[in-house]
């Protein structure tokens, strides 16, 4: 009820209490987690073992509120395994501590969030955030190159899963000069600004022209999904992962503390590498308590 359903420790003593007038007070809730984090230290070491040896994994990041103060919460996870960890910085500072990303060589898929890119490894944008600001350009912008280049992207991933992320040789170099094409169009219809006399330095770039840029520079990047089969078009994978942290803030707040934060962190960790292997949350923690954790 905690860790899984996200429940307030006093609204947790209230239910047993008054439901199953079972006396279980918020310090015994809390000694409960505390004793959780304490079992799962070992189970966190797997975890980032398993991702670290992952040929694919997905980042993200969000904000969470510690006793009123921003810090932020990471995430790295696959399809088999969730590895959070909170921190008081967003950048490289927080992802070198989490241990993963310095050592990983694998391809890791993002939103294009820079401090990513100085980690050496093979890299995958998700293109559902690129759809997302395509659509702004288009429909903010009128940037009518953007609209060409939502619907080619689509036809892409449609191609790729109809193919079984197993396109020819040939159809890719055709997709590929038709997003240069689409690109070229826009270079002409959102060409850098021009600059202003008297004024220093560089002038400021539309949000359509940042955009355009990033899909130029990073085309290998955009378009890994159409290259290699285990990489998604999007980064659903860490965003879905990361959503319920969002839910926690909303239903029980923020965390006291960063060791509050942290020992979420664990156990929400092994709660979620449990359900993406079949095992139920309630099985999970009942595993962790007789001593028995699932491989």
């Amino acid at each position: 009820m905690s860790l899984y359903q996200l429940i307030p420790y006093k609204r947790v003593e209230d239910f047993f209490t008054d439901q199953i007038g079972l006396p279980v007070s918020s310090g015994s809730v809390f000694n409960f987690n505390m004793e959780a984090f304490t079992k799962l230290e070992e189970f966190e070491m797997q975890i980032k073992e398993k991702l670290l040896n992952s040929p694919l994994n997905h980042c993200d990041e969000t904000g969470i509120n510690i006793n009123g103060g921003k810090a932020w919460l990471h995430c790295v996870s696959n399809s088999n395994w969730t590895y959070f960890y909170p921190h008081a910085k967003r950048g490289s500072e927080a992802m070198d501590a989490m241990g993963i990303l310095p050592k990983y060589g694998g391809i890791l898929c993002h939103d294009h969030w820079k401090p990513y890119y100085s980690y050496d490894c093979t890299h995958a944008l998700c293109n559902a955030h690129h759809l997302r600001e395509l659509e702004y350009a288009y429909e903010q912008d009128k940037q009518q190159w953007a609209k060409l280049m939502i619907n080619l992207l689509i036809e892409i991933n449609k191609a790729v899963n109809k193919s079984n992320g197993k396109l020819t040789d040939a159809d890719i170099k055709i997709y590929q000069k038709r997003y240069r094409t689409i690109l070229s169009k826009g270079e002409k219809e959102c060409p850098l600004p021009e600059k202003v006399k008297g004024r220093r330095g560089r002038q400021k770039k539309s949000k359509s022209r940042n955009l355009l840029e990033r899909l130029r520079d990073y085309e290998d990047d955009a378009l890994r999904f159409t290259k290699i089969q285990i990489v998604p078009f999007t980064n659903n994978q860490a965003e879905n992962d990361i959503r319920m942290t969002k839910v926690q803030q909303k239903i029980s707040g923020c965390f006291r503390s960063m060791d509050g934060a942290k020992i979420f962190c664990r156990i929400r960790s092994y709660l979620s590498t449990a359900r993406k292997n079949s095992v139920s949350s309630h099985q999970a923690m009942r595993m962790l308590f007789i001593g028995i954790l699932p491989k």
